[in-house]
């Protein structure tokens, strides 16, 4: 299997040296298809991707923008493809914003992304530093097993299926009131056919937020399947992880963000997360906005789950609806049609 290699041409004044050099020792060896330009944006159905981005200090690229606009214009360019990201910045800002913008522009052109997809060098380069320390290795190098370990990874990750695969569902909704619970419901109808579900509500009691214990204290209490603060986490989120071979997240948009319960349970995961990785973990969303924003929280949570926690991001992973009033969600214009295809990439993604 060939990689190939999408590296729009960097702005005049910021030619990318440090980029190319780590692309050259990341893919050296292997069949490569090379595209620099948005023109050249095409055919790619089925391919396994590695997008490098190079951005100047301003956080630009202007053949970037171009592609940028290319996959949003067009839903179906990379259906079937697989990716990871490598963002190299000129400064210390920017580099995970675009990288978060870029992976949804990625996905809703149908596109998957492996977990911990990107890579994400800043000037500096001092985000390596705890990397460099336990390879033995300068930031330099650090960035270069960084980035040869994910083109390694998009070339080879295959999404394991199950006859019956397990499904956690986590919200922090009234059933009641919410547009989200509303279309989860007629999600759940067109599924559970198929697969276990599982849900749990952090709507009721008391969850802490993660309050950033030591690494050995954290790493400790989840040596032992649990976490400091106990509570729902431990009880039965953690247990539900572990088991589920899919997430699906409801997200009512919170001031352009994901909910204060649900950004905690995220938060609180990280106890899990330092014994095992998601890679093989699948995660979905139903993202409601009362008025607008639903781009801005569903690349909240390809940053947290995806790029942070590994949990592989299938393609389109997000049914972004917009609606305010109550049961207005499911009288919106081809929602019944939206609803139907959101079902159906959750079966093809999970199920054998």
């Amino acid at each position: 299997m060939s990689i190939t290699l999408i590296y729009p041409t960097p702005d005049a004044g910021w030619a990318g040296q440090r980029l190319e050099g780590v692309l050259n020792h990341t893919l050296a060896g292997q069949e490569v298809r090379a595209i620099r330009t948005a023109k050249k944006l095409v055919s790619l159905k089925g391919q396994r991707l590695l997008f490098a981005l190079a951005l100047g200090d301003t956080g630009t690229n202007l053949e970037y923008i171009r592609m940028l606009a290319q996959l949003r214009k067009e839903p179906k360019l990379l259906e079937g493809c697989t990716a990871g990201i490598i963002v190299d910045g000129a400064g210390e800002l920017y580099t995970k914003s675009a990288a978060a913008e870029l992976a949804l522009a990625l996905n809703r052109a149908g596109c998957a992304l492996v977990g911990r997809p990107l890579v994400e060098a800043t000037g500096s380069l001092a985000n390596f530093d705890v990397q460099a320390k336990n390879l033995g290795a300068d930031r330099m190098g650090a960035y270069r097993h960084a980035a040869r370990e994910l083109a390694e990874r998009v070339e080879t990750f295959s999404l394991p299926q199950k006859e019956r695969p397990q499904l956690l569902v986590l919200h922090a909704s009234s059933h009641h009131t919410s547009n989200t619970m509303d279309l989860w419901s007629k999600v759940r109808e067109r599924v559970e056919g198929r697969c276990t579900i599982h849900e749990i509500g952090l709507r009721n009691g008391t969850l802490c937020d993660c309050s950033g214990c030591p690494y050995t204290m954290c790493l400790h209490f989840g040596e032992q399947g649990g976490c400091f603060y106990g509570g729902v986490m431990q009880d039965e989120v953690y247990p539900a992880v572990r088991t589920a071979d899919a997430l699906v997240l409801l997200c009512p948009n919170y001031n352009d963000a994901l909910s204060a319960n649900l950004t905690a349970c995220i938060n609180r995961l990280t106890a899990l997360f330092r014994l095992t990785r998601f890679y093989d973990k699948a995660v979905f969303a139903i993202v409601v906005s009362g008025y607008s924003g639903g781009d801005v929280v569903a690349r909240q949570v390809i940053s947290a789950m995806n790029m942070n926690k590994s949990f592989y991001l299938p393609q389109n992973f997000a049914l972004i609806e917009t609606a305010n009033a109550p049961r207005e969600a499911l009288a919106l214009p081809g929602v019944e049609d939206r609803l139907e295809a959101f079902s159906q990439r959750i079966l093809d993604t999970l199920c054998r």
